[in-house]
């Protein structure tokens, strides 16, 4: 799985880094920004499978980053996860009507981050 991390916190970064790291979600490529401006660049020179993102960023915030996505024909499939300290009913409604696949308030434990990115992404997983 190829992932964006877009987070203008070097700490959140790794912290979301280390969760993958450590689940079962094989995160093979997993790139960093720290706005919206910074994750359209490396949009455009890698394919990813999923954009995590938090909303209040300098220079591009995390929903002109969504909407500038869904607006791109090819970046529009790549689904969008939100990650933002932002708990307000209207916000998580507003990120979800646009497109975001999901979205996690902060803060988040390792275990909720990979449910949600399980059904943001579709993957069901057998229980033993």
């Amino acid at each position: 799985m190829n992932v964006m991390i877009v987070d203008d916190s070097p700490a959140m970064r790794a912290f979301i880094r280390r969760v993958l790291q450590l689940s079962s979600l094989d995160a093979a490529v997993c790139l960093e920004a720290a706005d919206g401006e910074e994750a359209l660049q490396l949009l455009s020179a890698n394919w990813l499978d999923v954009v995590l993102t938090d909303i209040h960023m300098p220079r591009m915030d995390g929903e002109e980053l969504l909407r500038r996505m869904l607006a791109h024909e090819v970046w529009k499939l790549i689904p969008v996860v939100v990650l933002s300290a932002d708990q307000t009913r209207e916000r998580t409604r507003r990120m979800l009507e646009m497109g975001a696949k999901g979205y996690l308030s902060k803060p988040f434990t390792p275990e909720k981050l990979q449910r949600e990115l399980e059904r943001s992404l579709g993957i069901h997983r057998a229980l033993y």
